[in-house]
């Protein structure tokens, strides 16, 4: 899923990017206090207190704070928080200066609403999330985030007419660099996909100097490594990896290993001297360890046919067995290309 949806402080309409202005921090002293303590609790990485506390600076700062709003939003969703990230979106929309600053927010809730749909299994919140969308797209009908998202909350809604419609609209508005692109046109030809837990979309330039994209290896298995040279179990888990590239070279997959490696000369004498043969990509900005969610490596991903997650392991792990399964159903799908496989089959 693109950024899992990131939240995004512009709207794209035709090709002219309209940013709201920067919301400022709080102006009362204590609530400048409250709002340093959360920072605080962000290194640590604390995020459900850090909630708390952006709550606090903004109640005293006369509960209009956009930018403690803004982090509430942002950090209720990485701590599973979505009541108050609901909550914030709400006050967004209730203090929205101009029609900018109301789709922007209406854009926030329906990013809240989608999540908290996607983690809990909540069909209300794809209706929710559709709404909101719909009222961003009402005033900024050319906002390819909100085509996207609201596909897929329709899809999910069961909605497949709908869906095409906001997917074939996204393709119509998005700018041609898009990650996104080859993923919407996948779910506009099959809203099924838009049902299942698809791993994250990403473009990415290998030290080989090839272009690759996740939905350019449909029909492929996927095995994603994120790995560091400094890791000292990543580096114990290489041999592990070697012989997964090896034992199945010559069947439909692809293994990846992403380095959060940041000296990028010291990430390629390691792959050479390593004699990792395999895709090799450093993500030193960590854009796509976001994505999937690493917070610990050595971190494994493995995605059937069809871009669809099927295992997840912090760790090495013994994963051969789960390989020769999903490369077994994806030579059926080269063989008979007619019959779609479903997704998690």
């Amino acid at each position: 899923m693109r950024r899992t949806i990131v939240l995004l402080v512009c709207l794209l309409s035709g090709i002219t990017v309209l940013r709201a202005q920067e919301a400022q921090g709080p102006t009362d002293p204590k609530a400048q206090k409250s709002w340093q303590e959360a920072e605080g609790w962000i290194r640590q990485r604390k995020y459900d207190a850090a909630v708390d506390s952006f709550r606090k600076a903004n109640k005293q700062d006369g509960g209009h704070c956009e930018a403690c709003a803004r982090k509430m939003i942002e950090y209720g969703i990485k701590s599973g928080d979505f009541k108050a990230a609901d909550a914030a979106a709400q006050q967004l929309i209730a203090d929205a200066k101009d029609p900018l600053h109301a789709a922007e927010a209406h854009l926030e809730r329906g990013t809240v609403q989608y999540r908290e749909g996607v983690e809990k299994n909540k069909v209300d919140c794809y209706a929710e999330a559709d709404r909101e969308f719909q009222a961003t797209l009402a005033a900024y009908p050319h906002t390819p985030v909100a085509c996207l998202y609201d596909g897929i909350s329709l899809a999910r809604l069961n909605r497949d007419d709908e869906a095409k419609t906001q997917f074939a609209k996204f393709l119509d508005v998005a700018p041609k660099e898009d990650a996104d692109r080859e993923r919407a046109q996948r779910y506009l030809e099959n809203p099924e996909l838009a049902r299942a837990r698809m791993a994250p979309a990403f473009a990415i330039t290998t030290l080989d100097g090839r272009q690759v994209s996740l939905d350019g290896l449909a029909g492929k298995v996927v095995l994603i490594d994120f790995w560091a040279t400094w890791c000292g179990p990543c580096r114990e888990a290489l041999p592990h990896i070697r012989e997964i590239a090896q034992k199945f070279s010559g069947e439909p997959l692809v293994v990846m290993s992403i380095s959060l490696d940041k000296d990028e000369g010291k990430w390629k004498d390691f792959v050479a001297k390593n004699n990792m043969t395999w895709l090799q990509y450093r993500d030193g900005g960590g854009d796509i360890a976001r994505l999937f969610r690493v917070e610990s490596i050595p971190h494994t991903f493995t995605i059937d046919a069809d871009g669809v997650m099927q295992d997840e392991h912090i760790g090495d792990a013994s994963v051969e067995g789960k390989l020769k399964k999903l490369c077994a159903r994806a030579r059926q799908l080269q063989e008979a290309p007619q019959v779609a496989l479903k997704p998690g089959q």
